[in-house]
């Protein structure tokens, strides 16, 4: 018999929760950024393998909402842990031995799912630290998702708490959102690898069009911003940055498309999205009373 089930992926801002996504899947889906809170939505990503189907729910950083955008990105979080068979509760270990999950998150009641608890970027540490961490949480996996390290450990772990079951979706596959989804994210990934200061996180990115029968492939993809002076910064002197952007970004939609890609790079501004929950629902965030509905 085979098992399967749905595994959440959660625990603080930039503990490397996309990291090991990634890893754990063999494939970059979720992005990756040293900038915290660069996930903002629900990243699935299907792992199949010794008998086991894992779907596994990379969330948003857990944190105490302050706008519109952080109450969205914690509602998606807290759905995930609701759906979850087991949460995979990502720390990083450079800081030292973490609270508990139920501490972290927080949320008003335990989670019903068995938690794991992985120590991630455990590399990073020497000998004595690691076995001083190792001795304060003797139930946890020390590894590194940016290296492999301990991530067969992990798997091993996890599959076995899932239930026994059906796989869930065809074991060829690695996620259940469209190929569009993944653009998208990649042209935000670029914007937050090339801006500084708070640019970054008014950077949220639609697909307008997306043409996958055209060679190239045809996409029209826009950049919003919260305000011009933004914009201006975004496209750069004489349209420099925003080119630079592109084809950057064109280069990684291609590697995942493993097709020719035309990039048609718009930016606009909406003002203020945010915290704006008509624009955020413009944009395709869920909002925490859609995840209650």
């Amino acid at each position: 018999m085979t098992r399967a089930g749905f595994v959440a992926v959660a625990g603080k801002p930039n503990a490397g929760k996309s990291t090991l996504l990634n890893r754990m899947v063999g494939q970059k889906l979720a992005i990756t950024s040293p900038k915290p809170q660069s996930t903002r939505d629900r990243i699935v990503g299907i792992r199949t393998a010794d008998g086991v189907q894992m779907v596994l729910l990379d969330t948003p950083g857990l944190l105490e909402p302050e706008y519109a955008l952080h109450r969205a990105m914690r509602a998606t979080a807290l759905a995930a842990l609701r759906d979850a068979d087991v949460i995979i509760h990502v720390a990083d270990a450079t800081a030292g031995p973490p609270a508990p999950f139920a501490a972290i998150a927080p949320l008003d009641l335990p989670p019903r799912a068995p938690v794991v608890t992985w120590l991630n970027k455990a590399d990073q540490l020497n000998p004595g630290q690691r076995q001083a961490l190792a001795d304060a949480l003797p139930g946890a996996i020390l590894g590194s998702a940016l290296h492999g390290e301990g991530i067969d450990a992990l798997a091993a772990r996890v599959g076995a708490l899932l239930p026994e079951h059906p796989y869930f979706y065809d074991p060829a596959d690695v996620s259940t959102q469209q190929v569009r989804f993944f653009a998208a994210e990649l042209v935000r990934e670029t914007a937050l690898e090339q801006l500084e200061e708070e640019v970054p996180y008014s950077v949220a990115c639609v697909i307008e069009e997306f043409r996958e029968s055209t060679d190239p492939v045809y996409i029209r993809a826009v950049i919003h911003v919260e305000r011009e002076s933004q914009k201006r910064i975004l496209i750069g002197g004489g349209g420099a940055r925003i080119r630079g952007i592109g084809k950057a970004a064109r280069a990684k939609i291609e590697e995942l498309l493993g097709a020719r890609v035309y990039l048609d790079l718009w930016v606009k501004v909406l003002a203020n999205w945010r915290r704006d929950p008509a624009a955020l629902t413009r944009l395709g965030y869920r909002l925490a009373e859609d995840h209650d509905a």
